[in-house]
């Protein structure tokens, strides 16, 4: 019993920090006040009702809990119009006050569960017509003023937020089920002895509850689960610990010729492209050669790369000339300071095979490889297999 009185009285921590809260808190300020002057512009003479007491909630849902499946614009969208539809129908058929109201939010959820917008905020706005009924005569123009305008006015607003203020993927990216970057259906080298995707689908089906996260959510906590182990069993190793120091770099303004020489002098695979202070603003590979060649057919494949590498002796030319326009940027760099365990999903999943390594004041320390973690996996596997 006072188990029981515990969970049902329990406080659960938030996971944002303080200023996220307060954020949050102001934008849904912004947010409600922008949707009902817009609201007002489009006021028909005879109606009063310019905002939907149910972008309240949904104001909460897509700015605090963005990546939740329910705050979607999908769901969001269809989880309000189509609501909004079975309000108006059940507020003319019915004459019952509390049948119709009961009736309105079952198939509500019905029709949510079907095509699959469940969005819990659009109840509310299936209700309306119901409640207000005795107010004011709402037809089906109801969906789309004020539903509509609301639901479009709301979204733009949280596009916005997530995109230049809260900084947060927005919409969610569903999880990818095949290798997109090397376009075959094999699942990413993590997945193949980890969890993948049908696995999240059939554990989901079995739970029999709806979890408020998405796929995305769940792989992020698997892997950093994890990484958590790893170092539990491994030991702290750090990036510093198996990096090489002396890293061969060019600068922005390099010579492409003198850039290819070193390629090829170092046999190396890539150079990192650093500015006067030593901070990493590029990479430059054998791939960025070749891509900006115009290498589309075999025949003089040779000729077009070095007329390709080769410095120009004219005044103007159409072609590349230095590192910095033709180098992928941004690169992805990893601290010394970091877990090896971070290098697995980058040098897996993300398909690189070298990461620049930087310390605390972003300036170059070293470079990593994909044959310096295996190696580094390996001796750990040892020592461990030694201990037992």
């Amino acid at each position: 019993m006072t188990n029981y009185l515990r969970a049902l009285f329990a406080r659960w921590p938030s996971t944002l920090s303080r200023r996220e809260q307060f954020i949050t808190s102001l934008l849904t300020f912004v947010a409600i006040l922008i949707v009902g002057r817009v609201g007002q512009q489009f006021v028909h003479p005879y109606q009063h009702l310019v905002l939907v007491a149910s972008m309240g909630a949904s104001a909460l849902l897509l700015l605090v809990i963005p990546n939740s499946p329910l705050a979607q614009p999908y769901p969001f969208v269809a989880g309000h119009l189509v609501p909004a539809v079975i309000g108006v129908a059940c507020a003319q058929a019915v004459d019952d006050f509390y049948l119709a109201a009961a009736l309105t939010v079952s198939l509500s959820l019905g029709a949510m569960y079907l095509l699959n917008c469940l969005h819990p905020p659009g109840g509310a706005a299936a209700l309306v017509p119901i409640i207000a009924r005795d107010q004011q005569v709402l037809d089906y123009s109801y969906v789309v003023f004020p539903v509509l305008i609301n639901v479009i006015t709301m979204l733009g607003i949280v596009l916005v937020a997530h995109k230049w203020i809260l900084k947060k993927e927005y919409p969610v990216k569903p999880m990818a089920r095949a290798d997109v970057r090397h376009h075959h259906d094999d699942p990413s080298p993590l997945a193949r002895l980890g969890i993948s995707g049908h696995d999240l689908q059939e554990a989901l089906k079995e739970y029999g509850a709806y979890l408020n996260v998405t796929e995305n959510d769940l792989t992020r906590v698997y892997l950093q689960a994890q990484q958590k182990a790893h170092v539990r069993k491994f030991g702290e190793i750090r990036v510093r610990d198996i990096m090489s120091k002396d890293v061969i770099t060019v600068e922005y303004g390099t010579d492409l010729e003198e850039a290819w020489a070193l390629l090829r002098l170092h046999k190396v695979k890539i150079l990192p492209v650093i500015d006067r202070a030593r901070r990493v603003i590029g990479v430059l590979s054998l791939v960025d050669f070749l891509k900006r060649a115009d290498l589309k057919t075999y025949r003089g494949f040779a000729d077009k790369l070095i007329e390709f590498v080769r410095r120009s002796t004219t005044v103007h030319t159409h072609k590349p000339e230095a590192v910095g326009q033709i180098m992928a940027h941004p690169a992805f760099t990893v601290n010394e300071n970091d877990l090896i365990a971070l290098l697995v999903p980058l040098l897996s999943d993300k398909g690189l095979h070298h990461v620049p390594v930087v310390n605390d004041e972003r300036r170059l320390v070293g470079i990593v490889t994909q044959s310096d973690l295996i190696a580094a996996l390996f001796v750990g596997a040892v020592e461990m297999q030694e201990a037992a």
